[in-house]
């Protein structure tokens, strides 16, 4: 059993930064593919980015484009999504997710999921 609680969002204007981060309960985390989704308002859930146990990350290139990171700190149990040069259609409810069996871009490969945390950026 894995509980993930997402923290760090928030209200930004257009090209400011939020960095989120997301706490994992359990003592295996080191095995667990992580992941980061996004909602937002009359959308899909949409992959953002993902990092494997020992570091293998991929990200929606045509969203994020270099915008933002993804990264781990196993010793703490938390994964990290920073964003930079934030636009209004990155607002949404974002997601961290987690997985025994690696990482996808799909939402069906993850089992654990936390509550989400808003992120709002103004125009």
């Amino acid at each position: 059993q894995v509980q993930l609680v997402e923290s760090g969002g928030g209200l930004v204007q257009t090209g400011g930064s939020l960095r989120l981060s997301c706490a994992a309960s359990g003592r295996t985390f080191s095995s667990y593919g992580m992941g980061w989704f996004r909602r937002a308002p009359g959308k899909d859930r949409e992959f953002v980015a993902s990092i494997t146990g020992s570091g293998g990350i991929r990200y929606n290139t045509d969203s994020v484009k270099g915008r933002f990171t993804i990264s781990r700190d196993n010793a703490k149990n938390t994964v990290y999504l920073q964003m930079n040069s934030l636009k209004p259609e990155d607002t949404a409810v974002y997601y961290c997710a987690a997985s025994q069996f690696g990482t996808s871009t799909s939402a069906a490969l993850y089992f654990y999921w936390g509550q989400g945390t808003q992120v709002t950026v103004s125009s």
